[in-house]
């Protein structure tokens, strides 16, 4: 399945987490969480990111460049040159405006919000842990691709939702 990655939707989704739970290790913990809910829901990801299984979870790929281009990392390709409109100092993301909320669903929200709930104010090792559970994140090489294909054979129904998302 191939998608298309959204940067300007993965910006607000990165202010809209940010606000509420700033830390960076939790904001990619919970896209990753309210992705695969959304996913199990609706059948698509909030933006089209990519997944990779690092050492320390799954990680929004798209999302940690965004974070990564904003923090002043440098190597990052030049089509990244953009204003991420949040700063990031140390090990958090400290947003310069508010999420524009008509950017995203209804939908959106709901999984961004129950994932914030859950996973928002958890510590590191606990996410680490619960996020190292994952099927999808065990099966994959560390640093290697983790396929959405994967993430959803992890999920109730997955045969109906892989048939869903492959034929529309």
């Amino acid at each position: 399945m191939k998608q298309q990655f959204d940067r300007e939707k993965a910006i607000e989704v990165l202010l809209y987490v940010a606000r509420k739970s700033p830390n960076i290790y939790n904001i990619l913990k919970v896209i990753y969480f309210a992705d695969k809910e959304h996913l199990a829901h609706y059948g698509r990801l909030l933006y089209g990111d990519n997944y990779l299984a690092m050492s320390h979870g799954p990680v929004p790929s798209g999302a940690y460049d965004v974070i990564k281009y904003a923090r002043g990392d440098t190597g990052l390709s030049e089509s990244l040159s953009f204003d991420p409109e949040f700063l990031v100092k140390g090990y958090h993301v400290f947003p310069c405006r508010n999420a524009d909320i008509e950017a995203l669903s209804e939908s959106e929200l709901e999984c961004l919000d129950l994932a914030i709930a859950k996973y928002g104010d958890l510590s590191f090792h606990v996410l680490k842990t619960l996020s190292h559970q994952e099927v999808a994140y065990q099966t994959a090489d560390e640093n290697d691709a983790m396929p959405v294909e994967t993430i959803i054979k992890s999920l109730p129904d997955s045969e109906t939702l892989l048939d869903y998302v492959r034929n529309g």
